[in-house]
């Protein structure tokens, strides 16, 4: 029945239609702000650390740039999947957005996979947060990251219980805008990830062989 009210009552952008809802956006905005500075914080540590191996593996040793290009396909994947979801949203049909969000959360667990599994290898291999500068500063940054997909991927979920049982109105709509935001948030901060962990340290290895 929630489904068929939403549909009667909602406008074409329900998660602007109240002015908490429009306050929600606009504060989460503000705290993305301060995210963007906390990561930027991360980036440049990262930048002055990643040639203090310690005598440990290098990043052209370690790095599997086919199994990070995997991570970085699901994840940019997911994030066309959360547009839909929203455009699903705007056009109030509540089965649809429950499914490309659906689909969101499986890409993102895919992604959280393959980047434990990349993380077990390289403890296999000796580089440990422990072990070097290189070390701490690689897995604080990128498993901050992985710590943002974790929770983007728990907030959706229980969003997505929440709409089976309140259906979708102007209340439950922003929420899911606000959530979408988050995690387009956390794949740009992937790709800068990717550029500037993945893709520089090999060409940095390369460059210093």
């Amino acid at each position: 029945m929630a489904t068929h009210h939403a549909h009667a009552v909602l406008p074409d952008e329900p998660e602007k239609a109240t002015l908490e809802g429009k306050n929600k956006i606009l504060g989460f905005w503000l705290f993305l702000g301060g995210e963007t500075v906390l990561f930027g914080t991360l980036f440049a540590t990262f930048l002055a650390l990643r040639d203090q191996t310690n005598g440990g593996p290098t990043s052209q040793q370690l790095f599997d740039m086919q199994l990070v290009a995997w991570a970085t396909v699901l994840l940019l994947t997911s994030s066309l999947t959360s547009v839909l979801g929203i455009l699903a949203m705007h056009k109030h049909n509540l089965a649809k957005m429950q499914l490309w969000f659906g689909i969101t959360v499986l890409l993102g667990i895919g992604f959280l996979g393959l980047e434990i599994y990349e993380f077990v290898h390289y403890v296999h291999e000796g580089h440990k947060i422990s072990s070097s500068a290189f070390g701490s500063a690689f897995y604080t940054l990128v498993g901050f990251h992985g710590g943002h997909v974790l929770f983007g991927v728990l907030w959706i979920s229980i969003l997505m219980m929440q709409a089976v049982k309140k259906g979708l109105t102007v209340v439950t709509a922003p929420k899911f805008y606000v959530a979408s935001l988050y995690w387009h948030f956390v794949d740009v901060v992937w790709v800068f990830i990717f550029t500037v962990v993945y893709l520089m340290g090999m060409i940095g290895g390369k460059v210093g062989h």
